[in-house]
């Protein structure tokens, strides 16, 4: 585990080699039908893999500026690739590339995290402090995937596995003093207790979770099993699924009050919806614009 958070000779060859390793299987996982919606397709649209090749990266740089640059091609190559790999599998094409811009950004945004995240090798109370982000990033993202595991077992179970394992892998990985790794420990541990607590509304009574059946009707929109979810990501926020209620097709929508959500629904024939929705004091699902496209 040490050799893997430093102890590799992490050259441009190497990191190449590594982008394009994982863009070939992430797209692989993004094109078999048999992963759809399970723990093996979520490295294609979530964080959690992809921070913790960040941090492999930024553990085994010689410098901040090394370890900058490092991180921002690595994503440059991976990610482009990945959408690349799949234009031939997909019904969008080419139009998958409109999704890059998502990732695009957080490539950018690599060079200062990559040059500030090169600190968390003094294994200091400032590395601690950087690691901090990473970690309640990855907490909430496994939490995200264990509250939809519990909707419908197993669902993403491994997902937030690995996040917490990650989790665990990171701080034993990266710091060495004992202090840096308790202190890292005890506050990941309380901020995840208190942000499930939270989320639930057993704290504070704010969060509240609701899940409505609805089948747009009112819209003239008849849903069937050509439709699925796109541009829209379940979290700990949310989710929205197309399941088979009585006989006809629905959204099952689970969200919070107070959080607009905003998502599109496709199908293979190029018809295309997007809506926007919200739930009120009542508990009422409420949409607030609809729109149908071909």
């Amino acid at each position: 585990m040490k050799k893997l958070f430093g102890e590799i000779d992490l050259t441009w060859k190497k990191l190449i080699i590594f982008a394009i390793i994982t863009a070939i299987y992430t797209a692989t996982m993004a094109i078999l039908p048999i992963t759809a919606d399970t723990s093996f397709r979520d490295i294609a649209a979530t964080f959690e893999w992809w921070i913790l090749f960040g941090v492999i990266i930024i553990s085994n740089s010689k410098s901040p500026k090394d370890s900058a640059l490092k991180c921002f091609v690595f994503f440059l190559i991976s990610q482009p690739l990945i959408y690349l790999l799949q234009v031939p599998f997909s019904w969008q094409g080419w139009h998958l590339f409109s999704f890059y811009k998502y990732w695009f950004i957080w490539t950018i945004a690599c060079l200062p995290m990559g040059y500030i995240g090169y600190y968390i090798k003094k294994d200091n109370i400032l590395s601690v402090i950087i690691l901090l982000p990473i970690l309640i990033l990855l907490s909430i993202i496994g939490i995200g995937f264990f509250s939809s595991t519990i909707e419908n077992f197993p669902h993403h179970l491994l997902s937030g596995i690995f996040c917490f394992t990650a989790i665990i892998l990171i701080i034993l990985g990266v710091l060495n003093k004992k202090k840096n790794k308790i202190i890292s420990f005890a506050i990941i541990i309380l901020f995840t207790i208190g942000y499930v607590l939270i989320s639930n509304g057993i704290l504070f009574g704010t969060y509240k979770q609701y899940e409505v059946y609805e089948d747009l009707k009112e819209y003239n929109i008849t849903l069937s099993d050509e439709y699925y979810v796109s541009g829209f990501f379940s979290t700990e926020q949310g989710s929205v699924e197309i399941i088979e209620k009585d006989g006809k097709y629905v959204l099952k929508i689970t969200g919070i009050k107070n959080i607009t959500y905003k998502f599109g629904i496709a199908s293979e024939d190029d018809k295309q919806l997007r809506f926007e929705y919200h739930f009120d004091d009542d508990r009422k699902l409420v949409l607030e614009q609809v729109n149908e496209y071909n």
